[in-house]
């Protein structure tokens, strides 16, 4: 009978050597999907967000020229570092030469430009480019296209 005894006590030492590893395993699962990693402390940057003025997707009537403007609005938390804002103007075929590039890093809200030299009698096409500095794989875009008469 002492036999016995012995055999269920070493028995449930193993069960709790397993419900121990078991629990240990859980803790560092639960873990490794909520601790943070990297700098930053654990915090995400908010996804960019911006407003074009022409809006996004527009198509502008034929305007005189040859300057015309353009304001983009970061709609979104301004990232820490702020953000490098890309303008590239050409004709609407594939293939074209930009006639008017402009990129500037910004920390204001509101950020204006002035695009110069538009060619006559064609659709051109603008693409904006907004990326967080400090995090540059977080990138908001827009484009319109317009026309010089």
């Amino acid at each position: 009978m002492v036999c016995i005894f012995k055999s269920c006590h070493n028995l449930l030492n193993m069960k709790n050597v397993l419900y121990l590893s078991y629990l240990i395993l859980l803790s560092t699962i639960l873990c490794s999907g909520s601790c943070s990693k990297g700098s930053g402390g654990g915090t995400t940057e908010p996804a960019l967000s911006i407003e074009l003025n022409p809006a996004n997707g527009s198509n502008q009537a034929p305007a005189p020229g040859p300057d015309f403007p353009l304001t983009v609005t970061i709609k979104s938390a301004m990232p820490s570092g702020g953000v490098k804002i890309e303008v590239i103007a050409r004709q609407d075929v594939a293939g074209s030469t930009p006639f008017f590039t402009q990129t500037i890093n910004s920390t204001s809200t509101v950020n204006n430009f002035t695009i110069t030299n538009s060619p006559r009698n064609v659709t051109l096409r603008v693409d904006v480019t907004v990326t967080s500095i400090p995090t540059p794989t977080n990138k908001a875009s827009g484009s319109y296209t317009y026309s010089r008469k």
